[in-house]
């Protein structure tokens, strides 16, 4: 049954009990003496995406997807180009001196990318909302489209209204006249500086007229939903799920390697491109972790992955890939 958010009349609230532990002691004492390598040991790149080939036409009936780091993707979908979760800053953080650090500089800069049709955004969070990239790409008049909340923030830092849409899961907006895009649940959390869950959190489907590509953004383990969503709109020839910042304190939240796996399969995806992991050092695991782990599931699970560089482009329909790029 496609359920549209719970608003408890101060917060958005999950369809499932979720929690986050709050034990800051262990958690400093965890970052302080962990012997992860949570960080590359040498500089990684430079990555350059090739500008030429995406400022090219993209096809009317073609599906390629660029990876940029973290969460944001380029998605090229029967003719239509749609950007995820835009974060450039230097640093997953409202401050430029402190905070998440990038691995690796964008691959290409904002100004380089092609004329945009859409930009969705996941939630709010420093990791996934960008102010600055946010008012760069507006000014190219751009549409975005957010869940509920969430264009207040992007209305606030000079947006005009005209050019945001706000949607409930489950509700449809079209792009154009071929192509839809449909907010869809997930099991996650909303807020930036002291506020929490005043904004909702989404995945989102992306339906073209002959491929269809899903953006998980942020979410724990979530099967049920990850299976509703699949028999709704699926299958998809590419499902995109975060893989990396999990932790047994925060399982509720971040489902981590396995559990992309599953919801993966739950979603009737045929091949999965790995999301937010290798960009920031975001939790206690080593930064190469989140991939080593999918590997081993995904062959456990006969799943095919989609594993490009940074700024690489690839084409699902072509099959699974693998550039080794961390090693």
């Amino acid at each position: 049954m496609k359920t549209p958010s719970r608003f408890g009349g101060k917060k958005y609230l999950n369809t499932i009990p979720t929690g986050m532990s709050a034990d800051y002691g262990r958690m400093a004492q965890r970052w302080l003496l962990g012997k992860e390598l949570r960080e590359p040991a040498k500089p990684l790149g430079p990555f350059r995406a090739d500008v030429a080939a995406l400022a090219a036409p993209a096809p009317a009936q073609g599906l390629r997807v660029t990876w940029f780091g973290h969460s944001s993707t380029l998605i090229e979908i029967d003719g239509k180009r749609v950007l995820t979760d835009p974060v450039w800053r230097p640093r997953a953080s409202p401050s430029s001196a402190v905070g998440p650090k990038r691995f690796f500089a964008p691959p290409l800069a904002l100004a380089e990318l092609p004329k945009l049709d859409a930009v969705i955004l996941s939630h709010d969070h420093y990791d996934h909302l960008d102010k600055s990239a946010i008012r760069e790409l507006s000014r190219t008049g751009v549409p975005f489209y957010c869940p509920l909340g969430v264009g207040g923030h992007l209305r606030r830092w000079g947006v005009r209204a005209a050019q945001v849409t706000e949607l409930d899961w489950w509700q449809e907006v079209p792009l154009g006249p071929a192509h839809t895009l449909v907010a869809t649940p997930a099991r996650h959390f909303s807020g930036r500086s002291l506020t929490r869950d005043n904004t909702l959190w989404a995945s989102w489907c992306l339906l073209g007229p002959t491929h269809r590509a899903f953006f998980g953004g942020d979410s724990g383990p979530y099967e049920a939903g990850f299976r509703e969503i699949g028999a709704a709109y699926g299958p998809f020839d590419v499902t995109m799920l975060e893989v990396g910042a999990y932790d047994d304190m925060w399982a509720d939240i971040h489902m981590g390697p396995e559990h992309a796996v599953q919801a993966h399969r739950a979603l009737r995806g045929k091949l999965l491109l790995p999301l937010h992991w290798g960009t920031f050092n975001l939790a206690f695991h080593g930064w190469t972790e989140p991939v080593e782990r999918l590997l081993v599931a995904a062959a456990a699970n006969a799943v095919e992955l989609l594993l490009p560089r940074p700024g690489e482009s690839v084409v699902p329909t072509d099959g699974a890939y693998n550039s080794r790029w961390w090693l």
